[in-house]
């Protein structure tokens, strides 16, 4: 299968919705429009990731729109619309020529959409937005206009949740509706076995084999079960779970070290740039640090 390799690994999100005519339907559900089946779609997902060695973001171009759409099964991030400048940053330099942008004329380009399906374990809103400027720094009390901002808009599509979208987009409810079987199996192996990826292993097979029977994406799962079940045993893997978590806590170390190294610093007089050179901390925070 193309695109699946040591290094970046198609979820079974991505793989399900890179079909245009069914992407077209979940864009559509979730705006609440419908979309003829001749608008065109073009897909131009980067080989970056933005998630892990998993790649679970699809991108594409309709309608002078660039949409980045997600999907999410952790804790969402609240580094998202910071994460998506960066992704998009990347993607109009994909969809442009290198050179229009020193050119004098002013060129046009899409506008850009960014939307997370979220169907983690931890409770969540149906909808929520998160914008780009609750990460900025406090600044002097002028009011001025923000400069810039960015909004990535999350559903959630867990069962029971956002059903008017769900109603509208078949392949995206029987989705949930797979995700949601694979947790109800896991939850009832974990009383019969020990061992997680045993566990796993027999979640996922009962969870396929309970779609085919009830005619949840049956034709999906019967031409690509074997691929669907090296994708799940990919984005399910303990030890990538745990190596994460273990570099996200290193990651949340470093920042506090740096915090305290600026506070001892500036407790014994070295100006703010001294210690920008010595931490990395940008002159913004060293200036807001509580002594």
């Amino acid at each position: 299968m193309e695109n699946v390799n040591e290094k970046h690994k198609d979820t079974v999100f991505t793989f399900l919705f890179s079909n245009p005519a069914l992407l077209r339907e979940l864009y559509s559900a979730i705006e609440g429009i419908t979309l003829p089946p001749d608008v065109p779609i073009d897909i131009n997902t980067l080989s970056d990731v933005l998630f892990r060695r998993q790649r679970n973001d699809i991108s594409f171009l309709l309608n002078n729109r660039l949409i980045v759409l997600i999907e999410h099964q952790s804790t969402i991030n609240d580094n998202m619309p910071l994460r998506c400048l960066m992704y998009v940053e990347k993607l109009y330099e994909l969809i442009t020529d290198s050179e229009d942008k020193f050119k004098r004329k002013l060129i046009k380009i899409p506008k850009p959409e960014f939307i997370v399906l979220y169907n983690g374990t931890d409770p969540y809103p149906d909808y929520k937005e998160l914008r780009l400027s609750d990460a900025f720094m406090k600044t002097d009390k002028i009011k001025i206009d923000l400069p810039l901002e960015l909004v990535v808009q999350v559903y959630n599509i867990n069962k029971g949740r956002n059903q008017e979208i769900l109603s509208k987009s078949r392949t995206l409810d029987s989705y949930s509706r797979f995700i949601d079987k694979i947790r109800e199996y896991q939850k009832e192996y974990q009383k019969k076995y020990n061992e997680k990826k045993e566990i796993l292993d027999k979640a996922f097979r009962s969870a396929i084999k309970y779609c085919i029977k009830n005619n949840i994406l049956k034709d999906f799962f019967r031409k690509h079960g074997s691929e669907v079940l090296n994708m799940l045993y990919a984005e399910y893997d303990p030890e990538v779970e745990m190596r994460v978590v273990r570099e996200e806590a290193l990651e949340d170390g470093r920042e506090e070290e740096k915090l305290l190294i600026a506070k001892n610093l500036l407790s014994e007089g070295s100006t703010p740039e001294f210690v920008h050179r010595i931490t990395g901390m940008s002159l913004e925070q060293i200036k807001e640090i509580d002594l």
